[in-house]
């Protein structure tokens, strides 16, 4: 990742850092709480009020599944996953294999390290099968963003569904439904559209360093596929529990225990650690270091969802929301519909898809309170709004780039009109839930 960032910035197309989008975005709701009449003084107790509020809500869940990722990254396990699916579809249902492989690894990997773990398996196919190399990639490329734009525990739904005080859960089980077949759609026809079957890229050199597994060193695929999908089927069990039972109990509230986002990635990183550390002969040490690594990584998304936050509470305080809520309660459109339309206008503004959510949330949370909109859609709609129109101030547009070596009209392309259609298509399962969800009076 950051060979492709400083070969972007060789060729002058260097993204904003995340330090300066946090930076920025902190000025700009100082500046906006000024305009908006918030007292000099109270202006920091504000910034510290949203941001407290913002990080104590995901910190958790954030942190613990960027450690899961990292350990079964380091230890091959998730190279084991995609290795396998790739062994049992062959060659010829490559595209297959790389979406499932990626929908499965990239539930809590975030899509830089799923993206830079996966990448030398579709180029080995690659060169195996004498393919074009976006064939191969595109495929887990989408899969990777719709997985890592639509659903928690990544920091965009998460920090979402903190601000609309919805269910991590839900979020995640009504989200599996729409991000599964949005991306299995987009991703396996994406590639056989003309104006991506006329690019031909060639496998870049030197981007890819990162360690190839041996059979012999890698985890089984039992215990591979088991701690990829622990957290998943704990936060989505717990949600489809309270939704079937009724009542309460010591089993029910074990059940909700479990599945909440921060014990279930919790339980899943102590697995992960004695699966993939002491039980195939890595030290704890090692286990630490990747555990280390990954936290230092999430630091400086912290910071930006923190100044997110920050940018939402002077919004309210300011009365700005009060003013979007009298502003659009004569409008005819759906508070969904608005709600991911503010999202997408952020992502192309501010390139960051975790800056436009959190930012967006704070906008349309006064949509929310008498709409009679599930909080569950109102994230996944935000969410889906997040991902349109990735391109050059996206920091993953870049790595997109560099890894396929691509030019940057063919990027766009390729990248830009993917996550277009991706945010369409998931607006249109967004609005088809929640009248499911009308009909059933769930």
């Amino acid at each position: 990742m950051k060979t492709a960032f400083i070969q972007a910035s060789s060729k002058g197309n260097r993204p904003m850092p995340l330090v300066v989008v946090a930076v920025g975005v902190l000025l700009v709701a100082v500046g906006v709480g000024l305009v908006r009449g918030i007292p000099l003084e109270k202006i920091p107790d504000v910034l510290s009020e949203g941001i407290g509020g913002q990080i104590g809500d995901t910190m958790l869940t954030i942190g613990l599944g960027a450690m899961v990722g990292r350990v079964m990254g380091d230890s091959g396990a998730a190279q084991r996953i995609a290795g396998r699916l790739l062994d049992l579809c062959g060659p010829r249902w490559a595209q297959v294999a790389m979406v499932l492989s990626a929908m499965v690894i990239g539930v809590t990997m975030f899509y830089e390290v799923a993206f830079v773990i996966i990448v030398p398996v579709a180029f080995t196919l690659v060169r195996v099968t004498r393919t074009n190399l976006l064939w191969v990639g595109l495929p887990m490329s989408i899969a990777l963003s719709t997985m890592h734009s639509f659903l928690p525990p990544h920091p965009g739904p998460t920090s979402v569904a903190a601000t609309f005080h919805a269910s991590v859960g839900l979020t995640l089980f009504y989200g599996l439904f729409i991000a599964v077949s949005a991306g299995a759609l987009v991703a396996l026809t994406w590639p056989r559209l003309p104006f991506v079957r006329r690019m031909n890229p060639s496998i870049p050199t030197g981007l890819v360093s990162d360690r190839v597994f041996s059979d012999e060193e890698m985890p089984g695929m039992g215990w591979s596929l088991s701690v990829a999908l622990l957290p998943v089927v704990l936060i989505a069990g717990a949600a489809v529990t309270d939704l079937a039972a009724s009542g309460s109990g010591p089993l029910l509230h074990f059940v909700a225990f479990i599945g909440s986002a921060p014990i279930a990635l919790l339980l899943t990183l102590g697995v992960a650690i004695w699966a993939f550390g002491p039980r195939i002969g890595r030290s704890l040490e090692e286990v630490s270091a990747s555990c280390r690594s990954a936290a230092q990584a999430m630091a400086m998304i912290l910071l930006v969802i923190g100044a997110g936050g920050a940018f939402k509470q002077v919004l309210v305080d300011g009365g700005i929301s009060d003013y979007i809520k009298d502003t659009t309660a004569g409008w005819s459109l759906s508070p969904i519909i608005l709600a991911w339309l503010i999202a997408a206008i952020l992502r192309v503004a501010l390139g960051s898809a975790t800056v436009a959510v959190v930012t967006a949330s704070g906008v349309a949370l006064p949509l929310l309170t008498g709409s009679g909109v599930h909080p569950e859609i109102m994230v996944l709609a935000i969410s889906c709004g997040s991902i349109a129109f990735s391109h050059v101030n996206d920091p993953g547009f870049w790595m997109f780039k560099e890894y396929f070596n691509l030019s940057v009209i063919d990027a766009i392309k390729a990248r830009t009109t993917y996550t277009t259609a991706l945010s369409v298509l998931g607006l249109a399962g967004v609005l088809a839930m929640e009248s499911i969800l009308d009909a059933l009076n769930v």
